[in-house]
């Protein structure tokens, strides 16, 4: 049976990543500038654009599971009946 070399595998795999990026110029600058978008799209647009609706219109985890819950029954029933009119149109 042949022995798994595994660790060495991904310890090549980890060198040959690190040496690449370790050469670049101008890649170093567009990654740093990638981070930064995530950062900005998920970090602070999420505070602005996406309030916590279930923490303002709830007071409860009860309350807000049985919304949530409800939310996707009824968007269930309703995909589930546009797909029955769909299928007696054809």
């Amino acid at each position: 049976m042949k022995q798994s070399n595994f660790p060495y595998n991904l310890y090549r795999v980890y060198d040959f990543y690190r040496s690449g990026f370790q050469q670049m110029r101008v890649g170093k600058t567009l990654w740093k500038i990638i981070a930064i978008k995530l950062l900005i799209m998920f970090a602070v647009l999420k505070v602005f654009f996406f309030p916590n609706f279930l923490q303002k219109n709830f007071t409860s985890d009860k309350e807000r599971a049985d919304h949530v819950a409800e939310q996707f029954v009824n968007t269930a029933l309703q995909d589930k009946k546009e797909n029955n009119e769909k299928e007696t149109e054809e």
